[in-house]
């Protein structure tokens, strides 16, 4: 079994020839040709998209991991701080109206 990669423009849009997989030297497993418009390659999985070990995939998912831990904990903060604020702002204010010392009086007849 073999498979045929056509010719392709890869990512420094240079051409690269079409060839037959499996390679000659290499996995004489790879009989499918794999990947996307601008790499291609032989592997011995047809459902395979990258031509790398995926162990990099996992440090990149702990990293964004991490990252939306801290964002979420930062969020997490602020919300109890703009709850706590907000309490403290309502439970100190005064409940009585302030005496501003003018005193009101009620509009009547004047005598002049």
């Amino acid at each position: 079994m073999s498979a045929e990669c056509s010719s392709y423009l890869n990512a420094d849009k240079v051409l690269v020839s079409g060839f037959s997989c499996p390679r000659a030297g290499g996995d004489a497993r790879a009989v499918f040709c794999c990947g996307f418009q601008d790499i291609k390659y032989c592997c011995d999985d047809p459902h395979s998209f990258f031509p790398y070990e995926h162990s990099y995939m996992w440090w990149l998912s702990v990293g964004a991991l991490v990252g939306l831990s801290i964002a979420a904990v930062v969020l997490f903060a602020f919300i109890i701080t703009v709850c706590v604020l907000c309490y403290l702002f309502i439970s100190t204010k005064p409940r009585s109206k302030l005496d501003t010392g003018l005193s009101l009086q009620t509009a009547g007849k004047t005598s002049c």
